[in-house]
């Protein structure tokens, strides 16, 4: 058994935990990586693609910016479509703040050469990995990795690894608070290097069901459709899938579409989910492993950062002054924002999306829903707000 002592464990080396390692690192606190998967596949794996003004933020600070401020495409606002008709959200226009679309493989990237550079410590393809004594002040983690067992003890563990990670099923079971949603469908995804049909992501609905047009770069396209979650991925060719796209989205924005094949094709399903135990003894949940939204509202890799922010801000300020403030309001900070957010995922999806069981009121509902939306500057403004992201508060406060 290989031993190491460290002041964080953090369990999970995607954008979360490799965030949370860069900011405690810039506080000089020491902090070791421990990832289940490859180097080569956590950097290869699509993901959201659309960042909040304050994310853009926290990146500059950690000082893995300059990808974003060199390749990202800042946008100023997205349409709402239905059947047909178009409108824009100026979010800049009514919040002051834009958003950026960069790849959050990009964000990966970036992350891991700036660790690389500074040599931290990252265990990649570890299996086994078990979180100890969590309520203690000695928590440890121990996993396998290739021929040799490790023992990691920490002052506090980072739970960082998604969903289906370990961190969360540490915490008892009768001790978890958790809530969830699962959505009778799932969206059909397609990525192609195609220049993108408009410059900016269109969210559409149609008698057909919801779809969205979306980009990573000036040169590489991001479609969506909403399909059921069972269906073979097989039943849908390049061909079929480019023209439910055009369908779905309208003949004007149709024109502009440039179809190519599939460089990546997956069917995700679609739930909400939050796990308000977000702190148990001296483990940590962030990002995925703590809750899911919808990717309606673009806010999966946005409320990761954010949770990344806050108890980055709490463990610096342990380990600077023994100051405890910030180690005991995480959760309860980090909470507000994520139910906010979980709101506006929750109601987008409901607006855009067919539901199964909806019936022709429903249905009513939510043309009246957009036809308000299309001619309500205050309507437009509240989703300008959410969209954009709202700010954070200070989890050092009270």
């Amino acid at each position: 058994m290989k031993k190491l002592r460290t002041q964080v464990a953090i369990i999970g080396g995607g954008p979360s935990g490799l965030l949370l390692a860069r900011m405690l690192q810039q506080d000089g606190i020491d902090s070791v990586i421990i990832e289940r998967q490859s180097a080569a596949h956590v950097e290869g794996r699509i993901r959201a693609g659309v960042m909040e003004h304050g994310s853009v933020e926290v990146l500059e600070r950690a000082g893995v910016g300059q990808g974003v401020a060199e390749h990202g495409l800042v946008h100023g606002g997205f349409d709402l479509a239905s059947d047909g008709r178009l409108c824009r959200i100026p979010i800049e226009a009514l919040t002051g703040r834009s958003v950026t679309v960069y790849g959050q493989t990009e964000v990966t990237k970036d992350l891991m050469k700036a660790h690389r550079a500074a040599g931290t410590a990252m265990f990649h393809e570890a299996s086994d990995v078990t979180l100890h004594d969590v309520t203690t002040d000695t928590p440890y983690v121990t996993f396998r990795q290739g021929d040799a067992d490790w023992h990691i003890e920490a002052d506090f563990i980072a739970g960082c690894d998604g969903f289906r990670g370990p961190s969360r099923q540490a915490i008892p079971a009768a001790q978890r608070r958790e809530f969830e949603k699962v959505y009778p469908f799932g969206w059909l995804g397609i990525l192609a290097d195609v220049p993108p049909c408009r410059d900016e992501l269109i969210y559409a609905t149609s008698e057909r069901g919801f779809a969205l047009a979306s980009m990573r770069s000036e040169t590489r396209s991001r479609y969506y459709i909403q399909c059921r979650v069972d269906e073979p991925l097989e039943d849908w060719p390049d061909d079929r899938l480019w023209d439910e796209l055009k369908t779905r989205l309208g003949p004007d924005v149709a024109a502009n579409i440039t179809t190519g094949p599939a460089l990546e094709k997956s069917i995700a399903p679609l739930r909400s989910f939050v796990c308000e135990t977000m702190r148990h003894g001296r483990l940590f949940l962030a990002g995925d492993a703590a809750h899911i939204v919808p990717p309606t509202g673009a806010k999966g890799l946005n409320l990761a950062v954010g949770d990344v922010h806050y108890l980055g801000a709490a463990l610096g300020a342990f380990f600077a002054r023994n100051d405890t403030r910030g180690v005991e309001n995480y959760q309860t900070v980090a909470l507000r924002r994520i139910w906010k957010a979980e709101r506006f995922s929750w109601t987008l999806t409901r607006l855009l999306h067919d539901f199964e069981d909806d019936q022709a009121f429903d249905r009513r509902m939510r043309t009246a829903e957009l036809d308000y939306i299309f001619s309500s500057e205050a309507a437009q403004r509240s989703i300008a707000e959410n969209y954009v992201g709202l700010p954070f508060e200070d989890v050092l406060a009270g």
